[in-house]
């Protein structure tokens, strides 16, 4: 059977250097479909979508909201020939009953285990509109390495660099942040996968540099901790999201070979200022994520939260407007108060004011967004900042060469070989 897996296109952060990483969900869902499915897949963020060919059967893997509509042209187009379409991910599961009107099936929740059954109702001609597996989760035993063998990956470079490769080593949350939809669709329990099996897909990866989507490594400090030791010895360069504020679990962190985080700025106090240092001293650096538009913000408090940024010497930044995602508190709120001003899912890339904010007019909040991004890259624009990042993992890349070039000469000179 030919398969066609399609992840639309979406537009990236205005303001941000574009790049485009391999995406996750796809090559995870592909790793759970059965042997026997011949899979062609397409990144239109990096390549066109062929609408001439004739596959059997198409798929649509959403992650964000601003690719639905875009996702429900696609499945029109070929549903229009008589191919059946299913959609699956995060955004699917976000807008499942408008998705529905542009499907023959949706599926939510997690993959592993199931995919085998709905091939067959496909087969059979029996596929059921919706398979509905929120919040019943697959052991995190049965997730195995994502097939990335599916990526055309000359496609995933940004001058000439190789992107990071993206795998997660756990799933769930169990914080539940107000602009978050994890809880929904990931549950408040965390879910860790085996170490070995965690290990045996980060040293299948034929790349040195990854990104680890886990939610929050820190959420879990022994088992945290047990991570990094198993994965010392990979000598692996990888960016997360937040690491646990311990100097014991931060020192392993970076044996492991902690690159950078991703760690949400939410305030200017002296715990964030800290926080900041003590990633810095261990040699990890900081991407901040700074979230503008919460109820709490004026003008002259943002104003503020970007000179601290500067102060805390953050290596690279990334500004986002609050966004009223589906199933969010923010976006129950939102809608029950009737401040969201745009239900046009393009607009929620979350550079655009879609809701009225509580101390600022719609049209301020963008104006201060723009004034962000200028404001902390007007020393050093963005690609510098990279760069610099990068250059700091060359080096330790280097560093681990030679160190192993030493040990082999060693051993040549102990044993005579």
């Amino acid at each position: 059977m030919k398969f066609k897996l399609i992840y639309p296109k979406w537009r990236k952060l205005d303001s941000q250097t574009e790049f485009h990483l391999p995406p996750h969900g796809p090559v995870v869902f592909a790793a759970t479909l059965p042997d026997d499915v011949d899979i062609a897949f397409t990144d239109e963020n990096v390549e066109a979508v062929n609408f001439d060919d004739a596959p059997d059967f198409v798929g649509i893997s959403m992650m964000l909201t601003s690719q639905v509509k875009r996702g429900w042209e696609i499945a029109d187009a070929y549903r229009e020939r008589g191919i059946k379409v299913i959609f699956g991910g995060i955004a699917a599961m976000l807008h499942a009953e408008e998705t529905m009107e542009h499907a023959d099936a949706v599926f939510l929740g997690e993959a592993e285990g199931r995919m085998g059954a709905v091939f067959d109702d496909f087969i059979n001609g029996r596929l059921k509109e919706s398979y509905d597996f929120l919040l019943d989760f697959p052991p995190t035993e049965s997730i195995g390495p994502a097939r990335r063998a599916i990526l055309n990956r000359d496609l995933y470079c940004y001058k000439g660099v190789q992107m990071v490769d993206l795998a997660h080593a756990s799933r769930g949350c169990r914080f539940n942040c107000y602009p978050c939809c994890v809880s929904y669709l990931g549950g408040r329990t965390f879910r860790p996968r085996p170490y070995d099996r965690v290990v045996e897909e980060l040293a299948g990866i034929d790349n040195n540099r990854l990104f680890l989507v886990d939610n929050s490594l820190a959420q879990d400090k022994e088992w945290e901790m047990g991570l990094f030791r198993e994965m010392i010895p990979l000598k692996k360069k990888w960016c997360s999201h937040p690491i646990e504020d311990d100097p014991a679990v931060l020192d392993l962190a970076a044996q492991a070979g902690a690159w950078y985080v991703y760690q949400a700025i939410f305030d200017t106090s002296d715990y964030i200022r800290e926080r900041i240092r003590r990633y810095h001293d261990h040699g990890i650096g900081v991407e901040g994520t700074i979230l503008l538009g919460l109820d709490h913000h004026t003008e002259d408090y943002i104003r503020r939260l970007i000179d601290f940024l500067l102060e805390v010497k953050l290596d690279v930044a990334e500004f986002t407007i609050l966004t009223p995602f589906p199933h969010t508190r923010a976006f129950d709120d939102f809608h029950r108060e009737g401040r969201i001003i745009s239900y046009d899912w393009n607009d929620y890339t979350c550079d655009r004011v879609v809701f009225q904010p509580r101390h600022l007019s719609p049209e301020r909040l963008q104006e201060l967004y723009y004034h962000a991004w200028e404001t902390f890259y007007r020393d050093e624009p963005q690609n510098y900042k990279m760069f610099k990042l990068l250059k700091k993992v060359i080096e330790r890349e280097k560093a681990d060469n030679t160190f192993k070039h030493r040990r082999r000469d060693l051993m040549n000179r102990t044993f005579g070989k």
